[in-house]
């Protein structure tokens, strides 16, 4: 018998005479690294469900046991297809088996893997192979073997989903059959994506309309794995209206982790509004999760906690385009669930395992059923320990973890053990946590969604502080489930900033403002937590306190106001002034000192969606507001804080600041952008493109100020005087029109001279994105932080998000995109500066019960400028005392002893904000000068019309552009 030896001179001279270069292959124009391009499905991949998807393998290495020069390993990353890996060949002819490693540098949670052969011909297609996946690249774990065919097609091998930052392949024959001991490899991607979908095998489907054409649009024809074909609802005479129903029978009990939808060839019969439910017996359903989907052609995919299940139903309850009544599909898919939490482990400080009739144990709460549930140990009230309850997860190996959700006990009528006051915290190891989100739970029945910066990390830890009912010293769950992230990426706080940890609300923040006397912020919804109506005179508050991190709900009756879309004022005193919303009439002022609420005098114009602003002279000024109360006709008030007043002001109407708004003056006057200047004047900046000057002394009277530049109208977009000394105002983003309309990323600076006279207007090109609804903060170093919004004015939605904040520098007029949002900031949300130097940004929904554009939460930003070029937290200069210490005088100075150098001071005005407005929020650059010894002379501006009288914090800014913490004068 003759070795293989014998016939490798053979194998190697034949080889030589064919082969050139690994690099001169030309391919058909196609995209490897992305997939795009002429070739639109992989066989392997089921073509209606929603495949994983390639990550991007930027910053990538890849080595191998054996290359030959010219064909390196790092050609399977190149995204050509025309270059390619191969083993040696010459001088030595390596042997089989041969491996390639794939270092993706961090860690992703990955459920596939991509080879593309070499695409000139099969020498070297590998056959037998293994694929092997490693976190530290020493211990591996085999996830798949086969053997690939011999052609150049593309091959995907998907397996059940699991982290790791190295990838092997191990070819351990070739596929030729000829015994060649050299391996090749065109490409190599990793994939990542959603559960696999379940197979449709013993499928029963029914839907409650069909067309009526014959063996055309059946039920069935959306689980027949072709998106040519479809499932239609009856569009003859007969059609029925919503809802529509499509129901799918397992024929077993499996676990669902989602459900994957693609619409009709066709735009007609796109679901819009939709909930998915379950049921053991398909008769009594259960809801699992209900949202939107957006009109267009993308395949979509539901996600939620795995259910073990028969049934699921699908219901329509939209056309996502409003052209009908007809629902349709090209498939839907289920997907499979089983991989959930199957290796997670729990630990609990107690549960009750000894009552006969009910099972409380802790792993109930990691079953992805609802209908069972974690109790605390309540059997004997004796020794039921008290909170705190600690609920921890151990995932068993480290993932990207960026949320958890919340689900209470589902038992009908009894909401004992629902969880209040509690804190999220993150390990890596176990003993070292880090708090990711805090806050306070809403005492009712639905999942709660918290989501922070993706953090690596192996345990998840829920601490419940109270019971959101006060009805005992119990804590529940049905269920607790972790959010994961495909991907981690490590963050750059230091150019981008970093996102800190999460607050829950027991309601969603559509109105904030910082309250003077404490630091703390006060937020509010409407009458109720979570939507919006008529107003029945109350209003649904909660205050956050930074420094403790506690959330403390309130509800206030007293004023009989529903405080939702109104005007809000800091004045000079500190009091918070809300007027107009939704009781239209209504004032109520907030009181630091005693943190209650009073009723102020009724507005004359009830008004809702106006704007206002505290003037020079301590009152506060009042326009537009078509919203609620009568439409048109919201001509400026003033408000007199001491006397409690208010009174007219019949020379400043409303029509010069109207915009051409498509729903007309009910949107046209709204949100008006408001700047106090000299002697009780108000410079209007928009949203109109015209802008005016309003004198509000006597009877008042209106002066037009020129357009703003070429900008049209801008809806919902922000203005922002960053430097009031100046009279420097930003304009950033909006839309013609209020809803259905296109945003704009345009941005301008605006310059302010004397009272009555024309601005200087100059644009300075554009920000990253366009957006609207977003909101935008001056930060003590006279930059803006951009947060939220959408691509596409549309209410009540997160479609078309914009996840990532700009930040803008005056010193070059220019935008730098920061580190992107897990939560969308859309309508409804707000962002205000904090004491300390971070953003609060938060809400964004209030639609009802179940709406998936509601955010119960905030978030802290931290600025690039409190992070060391190591990514270290800067140390920040400490403000020792000031004096005079509290009450100052305009024109005079300050006294500021520091602990340590500083170049320069600002003054930020405490911020409120709702519906992307904040009149409040300017920035008052400072003069000063050394006394030595790290003491300084602050020369506080004598103009009232750039500082404003009323409550100020003060900052220290070092060399190093680190600011200290804030402390508060009184400015009078």
């Amino acid at each position: 018998m003759l070795r293989l030896s014998a016939f490798i001179p053979f194998i190697l001279s034949t080889y030589l005479a064919q082969q050139t270069t690994c690099l001169t292959l030309k391919l058909p124009s196609r995209d490897i690294r992305t997939g795009t391009g002429p070739e639109q499905y992989d066989p392997t991949i089921p073509v209606a469900g929603i495949a994983p998807t390639q990550l991007d393998r930027a910053g990538w290495t890849a080595t191998a046991d054996s290359f030959q020069p010219g064909c390196e390993p790092r050609n399977v990353l190149d995204g050509t297809g025309g270059s390619w890996w191969e083993t040696e060949f010459n001088p030595t002819l390596s042997r089989l088996p041969h491996n390639i490693v794939i270092d993706m540098q961090n860690s992703h949670v990955i459920n596939g893997f991509r080879m593309l052969p070499r695409q000139d011909g099969p020498s070297g297609n590998i056959g037998q192979h293994t694929i092997e996946t490693s976190l530290d690249g020493q211990s591996w774990t085999q996830v798949a073997s086969g053997t690939y065919a011999n052609n150049q097609a593309r091959k995907t091998t998907l397996f059940q989903s699991r982290p790791a930052r190295y990838i092997r392949l191990t070819a351990k024959s070739t596929a030729e059959g000829r015994g060649y001991p050299y391996v090749t490899v065109g490409e190599i991607n990793v994939l990542s994506g959603p559960d696999p979908t379940l197979p449709r095998d013993n499928w029963k489907v029914t839907a409650d309309s069909e067309n009526p054409l014959p063996n055309q649009h059946r039920a069935l024809e959306a689980t027949d794995g072709a998106s040519t074909t479809y499932w239609s609802t009856q569009f003859d005479g007969a059609t029925r209206g919503f809802p529509h129903t499509f129901t799918i029978d397992q024929g077993s009990a499996k676990a669902v982790s989602g459900l994957t939808y693609l619409g009709p060839p066709t735009s007609q019969g796109r679901i819009g509004q939709y909930t998915i439910e379950k049921s053991t017996d398909g008769t009594t359903w259960t809801p699992v999760v209900s949202g939107s989907w957006t009109d267009d052609a993308k395949p979509k995919s539901t996600e939620f906690g795995a259910v073990t299940v028969q049934y699921i139903r699908l219901t329509a309850l939209s056309e996502a385009g409003n052209r009908g009544t007809v629902t349709a599909a090209s498939e839907i898919n289920l997907l499979d669930g089983s991989r959930q939490a199957t290796d997670f482990t729990v630990t609990v400080d107690s549960e009750e395992v000894t009552n006969a009739t009910e099972d409380g144990s802790a792993i109930n709460a990691l079953d992805g059923d609802p209908a069972t549930f974690w109790i605390t140990k309540w059997n004997n009230i004796q020794v039921s320990p008290g909170y705190p309850h600690f609920f921890r997860i151990d995932m068993q190996a480290s993932y990207a973890v960026r949320g958890l959700s919340y689900l209470p006990r589902q038992t009908p009528g009894n909401m004992q053990g629902n969880i209040g006051q509690h804190l999220i915290e993150t390990s890596a190891d176990g003993s070292s946590w880090t708090v990711v989100a805090r806050g306070t739970w809403e005492d009712d029945t639905q999942r709660k969604f918290v989501n922070w910066r993706d953090i690596q990390a192996r345990y998840l830890r829920l601490t419940a502080l109270t019971e959101a009912g006060n009805r005992g010293p119990w804590a529940a769950a049905a269920e607790i489930q972790p959010i994961i992230q495909s991907t981690f990426l490590a963050p750059s706080p230091e150019s981008a900033g970093q996102w800190g940890e999460t607050i829950n609300f027991p309601l969603i923040p559509v109105a904030a403002a910082l309250i003077p006397s404490t630091s703390e912020v006060v937020v509010w919804s409407a009458w109720n937590a979570d939507t919006f109506n008529d107003g029945n005179g109350r209003t649904v508050t909660a205050t956050y306190n930074p420094s403790s991190g506690i959330v403390t709900q309130s509800i206030v009756t007293n004023t009989g106001h529903d405080m939702f879309c109104p005007g809000i004022s800091l004045t000079a005193s500190g009091l918070i002034v809300v007027a107009g919303g939704t009781n239209s009439e209504k004032t109520s002022v907030y009181h630091p000192d005693s943190r209650s609420w009073s009723s102020g005098m009724n507005l004359i114009i009830p008004r809702g969606y106006n704007s206002q602003a505290t003037l020079s002279g301590g009152g506060v000024f009042t326009i537009g507001g078509s919203w609620s109360g009568q439409l048109g006709g919201k001509n400026g008030e003033y408000y007199d804080p001491v006397a409690n007043t208010w009174s007219l002001r019949p020379g400043c109407p409303v029509a010069p600041i109207i915009t051409k708004d498509a729903e007309g003056v009910f949107r046209a006057d709204n949100h008006a952008w408001l700047f106090a200047r000299q002697n009780n004047s108000v410079f209007q900046a928009g949203p109109s493109k015209n802008m005016n000057w309003f004198t509000t002394d006597g009877q008042g009277s209106t002066t037009p100020a020129g357009t703003r530049g070429n900008d049209n109208d801008a809806m919902n977009g922000n203005a922002i005087m960053y430097d009031a000394l100046a009279g420097k105002i930003l304009t950033i983003g909006g839309a013609p029109s209020y809803i259905n309309s296109y945003t704009t990323s345009n941005a301008h600076i605006i310059t302010l001279g004397a009272p009555n006279t024309i601005p200087q207007v100059t644009t300075i090109g554009s920000a990253h994105y366009a957006r609207t609804f977003h909101n935008s903060v001056v930060l003590p170093d006279g930059k803006v932080l951009v947060v939220g919004g959408v691509n596409y004015a549309a209410l009540f939605t997160d479609d078309t998000s914009i996840l990532y904040p700009e930040l803008f520098d005056p010193a070059t007029n220019s935008f730098t995109v920061m580190a992107p949002m897990s939560i969308p900031r859309n309508y409804h949300s707000v962002a205000i500066l904090l004491a300390d130097g971070t953003v609060f940004t938060g809400g964004g929904g209030l639609c009802g019960v179940g709406c998936a554009a509601n955010h119960y939460d905030a978030q802290i930003f931290r600025p690039p400028y409190l992070f060391n070029p190591d990514q270290s937290p800067a140390t920040r200069p400490k403000i020792l005392s000031t004096n005079p210490a509290k009450q100052i005088k305009l024109g005079s100075g300050i006294t500021v002893t520091m602990d340590s150098p500083v170049n320069r001071f600002s003054l930020m005005r405490f911020g409120s904000s709702t519906h992307s407005v904040n009149t409040d929020q300017r920035r008052v650059p400072l003069a000063s000068i050394t006394g030595g010894g790290n003491v300084y002379q602050v020369l506080v501006p004598k103009d009232p019309g750039v500082v404003v009288p009323g409550p100020w914090m003060l900052f220290a800014i070092n060399t190093q552009g680190v600011p200290s913490l804030a402390v508060t004068v009184n400015i009078q």
